[in-house]
């Protein structure tokens, strides 16, 4: 994982305003314009402010609302979930437990196995391809 920064200036100066916006002041990007929201690449998704990994590909699932969606995080530890009464309603707002970075909201209107969807905002996550990711390892 990445140093988290101790400072709003220290996340001004780590992210692009676009993550700003969304991790650390809750906004929320347009449906249908981030660069997840379609993706089929199998892999990890962290969290864009410190890297956390929060969401596989395996979970990930096309809910027509125009983010990426998810029924299921990879350990839920890694998830914080706010009560959101902004706008004049009540939702859950989902958090990145280690860095406290607006993710989206979550909502009981998901598939199987979980009935929950995870809707995120890109501009939240990191997508660490699969074919990535094994490459790390390296071989002996």
């Amino acid at each position: 994982m990445t140093q988290i920064p101790e400072t709003e200036s220290g996340w001004r100066d780590k992210l692009t305003p676009e993550q700003y916006e969304v991790l650390r002041q809750a906004g929320t990007e347009r449906p249908f314009t981030g660069k997840y929201w379609d993706a089929k690449t199998e892999g990890t998704y962290r969290c864009a402010g410190c890297g956390e990994e929060l969401f596989s590909s395996d979970t990930k699932f096309e809910s027509g609302t125009g983010w990426p969606s998810f029924y299921g995080a990879l350990a839920p530890e890694r998830i914080a979930e706010v009560k959101d009464r902004s706008h004049g309603m009540v939702r859950t707002e989902v958090q990145c437990a280690n860095c406290g970075g607006h993710l989206g909201h979550l909502f009981d209107d998901g598939p199987n196995p979980t009935g929950l969807r995870y809707c995120l905002n890109s501009a939240a996550l990191d997508l660490e391809p699969a074919d990535e990711a094994g490459a790390d390892q390296g071989s002996t």
